[in-house]
């Protein structure tokens, strides 16, 4: 357990730094330039790792919470099908983007959501409470300053559909085969 938690602490504490010092986090990052980037990412690739390490380890010995009903999991699967397109959106702008704002923090939030209905074990808790607690700090944070740009595909009249379609696709990959074979639970 140990793990997972310093994992999330590492990643989410990297993806925080604009959310509590953002004046600092520019500052720096203009004068470290691209090493900004490198320390940044090798701090959140670690972060995930230890997160995935963590996650395996602690599903050994499962500390139960709560047991949720098992009609829970079709609401999981439902709730997770906007996750994907949301995902898509945030790099096609078009009228999702612009309704939505954030995508990435709604998908964030969906998915973390989704898995704390269906998922009651201790690990799972940490996990994707962590992350459903990070994402509406991060929305909140986001009403009080500049969102940083984001390099996107152009604004085009197809881009909604691509996002949706593309997310269908994704959404059908993950739970048809994708989930069982890298987290080991089928999700149907």
């Amino acid at each position: 357990m140990t793990l997972l938690v310093v994992g999330l602490i590492l990643f989410l504490g990297v993806h925080s730094i604009s959310i509590f010092a953002n004046s600092w986090r520019d500052r720096t990052a203009e004068r470290l330039g691209i090493r900004w980037r490198g320390l940044y990412s090798l701090l959140a690739l670690v972060g995930l790792i230890l997160i995935i390490k963590g996650y395996a380890a602690a599903r050994l010995t499962p500390i139960v919470i709560y047991v949720p009903p098992y009609w829970i999991k079709r609401l999981t699967d439902t709730l997770m099908l906007p996750v994907f397109p949301l995902l898509l959106a945030t790099y096609l702008p078009g009228r999702i983007k612009t309704t939505v704002k954030h995508p990435m923090l709604a998908a964030v939030k969906l998915w973390a959501f989704a898995h704390l209905l269906a998922n009651g074990m201790l690990a799972d808790v940490l996990l994707f409470g962590g992350f459903l607690v990070w994402a509406i700090v991060d929305r909140i944070s986001l009403k009080r300053r500049p969102q940083r740009p984001i390099k996107t595909a152009p604004s085009g009249k197809y881009n909604d559909w691509i996002a949706v379609i593309g997310g269908v696709v994704l959404y059908g990959m993950v739970m048809g085969w994708a989930h069982l074979k890298f987290i080991g639970v089928r999700p149907f």
